[in-house]
């Protein structure tokens, strides 16, 4: 199971870097404009509109919900190369720099995620996309916690740790969905 795992992963990875980094294209590094709580809301508001979506069984704008978990996947990396960037760091950053950035920020990813799968033996396979939008919610609603509470927590993991989470939760469900196949 794991080899495919794997596979599937890096499938699903490599269409949401490719879009990514089209994106890049596009728009540069326009991205680099928004603080840390900003791409936590963002995130927000692609994870409701999931949860939205799947209550109502419909939707009115052509985004689908395999779109808003690939935005998930990429805003997710978005704030893990946020945080590891200087303060100094310039708004307009080279093409090559940033597929360097998302590639480490991703194989980061892929080893929690197969860390986690070895200890929770592919839990993931067996639940619903809508735990998933929940799960996902929830780790949100965390992490505009711990940001309002200035990164300071006794116990818990940081933002980090949230961000790394839903990204592989928003894989899981590209890979459940048939995405990258």
């Amino acid at each position: 199971m794991e080899n495919q795992t794997q596979l599937q992963y890096d499938r699903v990875i490599a269409q949401c870097r490719t879009l990514f980094l089209a994106k890049t294209h596009d728009y540069g590094t326009a991205w680099r404009i928004l603080r840390l709580p900003s791409i936590t809301d963002q995130l927000y508001i692609k994870a409701q509109r999931i949860r939205s979506i799947q209550e109502k069984g419909t939707q009115l704008v052509a985004d689908g919900v395999q779109d808003e978990f690939v935005a998930i996947v990429n805003y997710c990396v978005i704030a893990l190369m946020q945080q590891r960037l200087p303060a100094d760091a310039p708004l307009d950053l080279e093409a090559a720099a940033v597929a360097h950035a998302y590639d480490e920020q991703v194989q980061e990813n892929r080893l929690l995620l197969f860390a986690k799968n070895h200890d929770y033996g592919e839990a993931w396979r067996q639940m619903r996309i809508e735990s998933i939008t929940d799960i996902i919610l929830m780790k949100l609603h965390r992490t505009k916690q711990i940001e309002d509470l200035g990164g300071h927590t006794k116990v818990s993991e940081g933002v980090e740790a949230n961000y790394r989470d839903m990204l592989n939760y928003a894989v899981f469900v590209l890979i459940k969905m048939g995405f990258g196949d």
